[in-house]
């Protein structure tokens, strides 16, 4: 499983694959979900950190 921070990039490069059209719908839900973990990182990395636990057992 990625970690936080990977997980926080592909969603960059994502966005960055629809920043041509920023009306495009994908392109808004990408950069709204990057912005919003962004900014809450902390509270991302916790999560990760417990999804990938549980995925572990």
């Amino acid at each position: 499983m990625l970690n936080a921070d990977q997980l926080l990039a592909r969603l960059y490069a994502l966005r960055k694959d629809y920043a041509d059209d920023p009306e495009d719908e994908t392109y808004q839900a990408l950069h709204h979900a990057f912005m919003f973990v962004s900014y809450n990182m902390a509270a991302f990395k916790e999560y990760v950190k417990k999804e990938a636990e549980k995925a572990d057992k």
